[in-house]
C-alpha cells in the first residue's frame, strides 16, 4: 500500500531571507528573483517505510504515468491511494490502469483531505528546508530539490494518516 502525491516548487526566492530590523511606518522592501520557472516533484511513501520522489518538468496525465511506471519498478504490485486531482482521473491513465489492473489499483482520497496523505508533511518540510535558501539559478534549486528527497529519509507511519478521523 502506498501514498502519492505531488508538488510544485517555484523558483521566486525572497532574496533577504534574514529578519531584519525596520524603523516604524517605513514598508520593508522584499526583493524576489522574478523568475516563475518551476518544478514539479512525485513523492510515494509505503507501509514498510520505502520512498520514491522524482522530479517532472510537467504535472500532467502523461507524466503522472511515466511516474506510476517507476513507482511499479521499485514496488511491484501495489495499491496506490492519491487525491482527485484531474491528472489522476483522466482518459489516458484509466485506460493506463485498466490495462495494469493485475498490478495497479488506485483508490482516492475523499474530497480536501490531505491530513490522511503523509506525503504533504514531506512537501511542508521541504519547502522549509529548501526555499529558505537563496538559489541563483533554476538548476541550483533544481538540484537542491534532488538531493534533499534522494537523501532524506521520512520515517512516517502512513497508517496513522490514513485512519484519522474527521472528529
Amino acid at each position: 500500500m502506498l501514498v502519492q502525491d505531488e508538488s510544485i516548487f517555484i523558483h521566486d526566492s525572497v532574496l533577504a531571507t534574514k529578519r531584519r530590523w525596520i524603523l516604524r511606518n517605513k514598508r520593508p522592501i522584499v526583493t524576489v528573483t522574478g523568475s516563475h520557472e518551476k518544478t514539479i516533484i512525485y513523492g510515494v511513501l509505503s507501509l514498510d517505510g520505502k520512498q520514491l520522489f522524482r522530479q517532472y518538468e510537467r504535472f500532467d496525465s502523461h507524466s503522472f504515468i511515466s511516474y506510476l511506471e517507476e513507482v511499479q519498478k521499485k514496488f511491484g504490485k501495489f495499491i496506490l491511494f492519491v487525491d482527485r486531482a484531474t491528472q489522476h482521473r483522466s482518459r489516458v491513465v484509466k485506460e493506463y490502469l485498466q490495462r495494469y489492473s493485475d498490478i495497479i489499483r488506485m483508490e482516492y482520497f475523499p474530497v480536501g483531505s490531505p491530513e490522511f496523505n503523509a506525503i504533504e508533511e514531506c512537501w511542508r518540510q521541504g519547502k522549509y528546508n529548501i526555499l529558505s535558501e537563496y538559489y541563483c539559478s533554476f538548476s541550483q534549486i533544481k538540484q537542491a530539490i534532488s538531493h534533499y528527497y534522494r537523501t532524506r529519509r521520512f520515517n512516517l507511519d502512513i497508517k496513522k494518516y490514513l485512519l484519522r478521523s474527521t472528529n
